[in-house]
Order: structure tokens, then sequence, then C-alpha cells
């Protein structure tokens, strides 16, 4: 299940296994693949909800104009997973509806 060529990220660099953190859970990830193809190879297909109607969403167009594939990664919602290139250690999150910042202490 992974993409190895991709029109946009280019030639992917299989040499450096990372890990990732999905809810709160490691995922083996290849450094610089995309975050969506990362949890597709560890069996997650369902990435969000939608706001309305609570249907689940995973990729689907792999090449960022659907939105199929938004999470919240680092903090930051509405990331096109399918775009986003894994670094070690990141922090994905299955997003429902259109997702919020998460809010920082500010002290």
């Amino acid at each position: 299940m992974r993409i190895i060529e991709h029109p946009i990220l280019e030639t992917l660099d299989t040499s450096r296994t990372v890990t990732i953190y999905y809810n709160d859970r490691p995922v083996e990830a290849l450094e610089g693949e995309p975050v969506a193809a990362a949890l597709m190879n560890a069996g997650i297909k369902a990435f969000r909800t939608t706001a309305k109607r609570k249907e689940p969403r995973g990729i689907f167009c792999a090449i960022g104009r659907c939105t199929d594939c938004k999470m919240t990664v680092d903090g930051v919602p509405n990331v096109r997973t399918c775009m986003c290139p894994v670094k070690e250690g990141m922090r994905v999150y299955h997003q429902d509806g259109n997702g919020t910042f998460e809010k920082k202490d500010r002290t």
C-alpha cells in the first residue's frame, strides 16, 4: 500500500522509517511519504467525518483537490493529508466536521 511515486511529491526515499501518532497511537511511516498513505498502509481508512451528516471520509483524489482527506495535524485543522509529508513525531487526529484549532496556554 505504499505510494513510492507521487505526481506532486516526487519519488519517495524509502530508507528512513519514523513514528507518527494517529489519535495518540504510534504508526510506523516512511519519512516524506504523504500522511494519508502512511495511514492507509496502517489500515486506517476513515480520516474525518462530515460536518452535516457525520459520514466517514478518507482519501479520494490523492492530489489535494477534494479535501476528503483533511485531518488535524500537529494542532492545525483541515490539513490535506494526501499532500502533507510525514515527519518524525507528528501528531495526526481524526477530524470531526470542519475542525478547530487547539487552544494553547498563553501563560
